[in-house]
């Protein structure tokens, strides 16, 4: 068995340095402290704590002028969907908000694919949900639901739906191990979905939409409830 990497110091500064932005003891706006203050002050070297910046610039919570300092970005003004994942890993309450933007772009994908599918696509969706079925249950039943809802938003034939959908199940991994209540039973998760793709195949736009409705506001349910037991917690990736 492969040993897990250990956590090295720019990991800690790392998410050391996280935590107090999103807990906005550095807020919004705000220079933090001289890097040789800072380095001092967690009893490390400038140049791990140039690499934490490094890192927390490139996720977007900060940004380095040279010759001024570093300062906290407002991410909320300035921010993308990029960041959900990491405002997730801090507070599980974001995930709320993102089931929300998730029934209503899912209702509008599948309504979308439903007028525009091809004959192709119809028959990769129903292949797509017979493997829902097929799988072990828990996370393979997961990672098959997760292909047809991307194979839904392809049918789109609008990629930035494809990228949204990316998106949103990206911004999940901080607790995906929490949201797999839906998929423990592999054919309760196949009939859950399969009127989905039946109404798409029968380019039924009302139909569709109702049954997307259906589903995400009962796969939420059994999520959100997973999610309060776990007490947000659920690492894992897709």
């Amino acid at each position: 068995m492969e040993a897990l990497p250990r956590e090295t110091i720019v990991d800690v500064l790392e998410k050391r340095l996280r935590e107090d932005i999103l807990a906005g003891r550095h807020p919004a706006g705000s220079y933090l402290p001289p890097e040789r203050e800072l380095a001092d002050g967690f009893g490390v070297t400038r140049t791990s704590l140039k690499h934490a910046f490094g890192r927390l610039a490139h996720a977007g919570l900060l940004e380095t002028r040279h010759g001024v300092g570093t300062r906290v970005r407002d991410f909320l003004r300035l921010g993308g969907a990029d960041l959900l994942p990491v405002l997730v890993r801090h507070s599980p309450d974001w995930i709320g908000e993102i089931f929300e933007v998730r029934r209503g772009i899912g209702e509008l994908i599948v309504e979308r694919a439903a007028i525009r599918a091809t004959a192709a696509q119809v028959a990769e969706l129903r292949l797509l949900l017979a493997a829902v079925g097929d799988a072990a249950g828990g996370e393979p039943v997961q990672l098959a639901d997760v292909e047809v809802h991307r194979a839904l938003a392809r049918a789109t034939g609008n990629r930035v739906y494809v990228l949204l959908t990316n998106t949103l199940f990206n911004a999940y991994l901080p607790v995906r191990g929490a949201l797999v209540g839906p998929f423990e039973d592999p054919w309760a998760a196949h009939d859950r979905l399969a009127p989905v793709v039946e109404a798409v195949a029968a380019g039924d736009q009302e139909a569709a939409r109702t049954a997307a409705g259906d589903y995400l506001s009962a796969t939420e349910r059994i999520m959100l409830k997973g999610l309060a037991r776990s007490g947000g917690r659920g690492e894992g990736a897709l």
